[in-house]
């Protein structure tokens, strides 16, 4: 009896110890802490795919909202969880910038592990009808015309709208004033009323303004043009190469997570967006279905770092 209970007690750590084979995964519900409030992009994104990633995981995908701080809540609770694949990090670019920008207690490319960009969304740069302007050309010509005199928006003091502006006023050579507001909410009257001539505002949120010809759009911030406004040209198009810029969202775990673990989350998220419903939702809101391995999750988080580590270097934001 005795050696049968010795022997149950191994067979029990064995089954809970989080360093052993994953086959059983997941055996309880999964926390996604997305790392925005509710009602944004991320947290849109997040709750569209978290009920269908559940059902072909077997188990519930809780939606765990932890704002704050530029997401970087979430990520320092994602860091300090066990690496057992049941707490995991839904973050945006936002997040990746704010830690570049602030000291905060992680390096995310260290301390947490890849598992997929799930989706992306561009930004479009929009400005004010009465400004003589048509296109990226004419505005380049303009302000350079005009030093110093056009106000562009932004949702604050370090924010990735503020950071891509000021990469592409590095890149066109371009004189601008920096306006920030709390948010677009704020941003919007002030556009309207001509009294900030220009903006780069995700594409999803633009479009009522867009379509009432309220602002003009020039051009999108992506690579290829967005399925959702085919007829906006990117801003490679309009003569700025290599200017890319997304609001992307991805699922990441903390350190040491099994890879057994990730390639199943991988996996499981890459069938969720495969998924016609959940495409064209997506599409709708003006993003892009991503599913990328974790090796491209890892080389994109690298790429976006050095990309922004220049921008922040070269216009010398800093964030007190």
């Amino acid at each position: 009896m005795k050696r049968a209970s010795l022997f149950s007690l191994a067979f029990l750590l064995t089954v809970l110890s989080p360093g052993l084979p994953a086959q059983d995964y997941p055996a309880r519900p999964i926390r996604v802490l997305v790392a925005s409030g509710t009602g944004g992009g991320l947290d849109f994104v997040a709750r569209l795919i978290a009920p269908r990633l559940g059902e072909y995981l077997g188990q519930s995908v809780v939606v765990d909202n932890r704002p704050g701080a530029s997401g970087s809540i979430a990520v320092e609770l994602t860091v300090n969880a066990a690496p057992d694949g049941y707490t995991l990090v839904f973050m945006s670019a936002t997040s990746l910038v704010h830690s570049m920008l602030v000291k905060v207690p992680y390096d995310i490319l260290r301390d947490l592990t890849p598992v997929s960009q799930v989706a992306a969304g561009p930004y479009v740069l929009l400005v004010n009808p009465a400004l003589p302007v048509k296109s990226v050309a004419e505005l380049i010509a303009y302000t350079k015309a005009n030093p110093g005199k056009l106000n562009y928006a932004s949702t604050g003091n370090g924010s990735l709208i503020h950071l891509a502006t000021e990469l592409l006023r590095t890149m066109t050579g371009t004189d601008m004033v920096h306006v920030p507001f709390k948010g677009m909410g704020a941003a919007y009257p002030e556009m309207l009323a001509g009294r900030v001539q220009m903006t780069l505002v995700i594409l999803a949120s633009g479009f009522p303004l867009m379509r009432a010809q309220r602002l003009r759009a020039l051009a999108v911030t992506s690579a290829v043009r967005a399925k959702s406004a085919p007829e906006i040209p990117t801003m490679i198009e309009a003569g700025i190469p290599g200017f890319v810029v997304t609001q992307w969202h991805a699922m990441l775990a903390p350190r040491g997570v099994q890879q057994a673990v990730v390639e199943r989350l991988y996996r499981e998220i890459v069938r969720t967006l495969n998924q016609p419903d959940i495409a064209s939702r997506l599409a709708t809101d003006g993003t892009d279905a991503i599913g990328s391995t974790p090796r491209e999750l890892a080389v994109h988080l690298k790429s976006e770092r050095e990309k922004w580590g220049r921008a922040i270097k070269q216009s010398g934001i800093k964030v007190e």
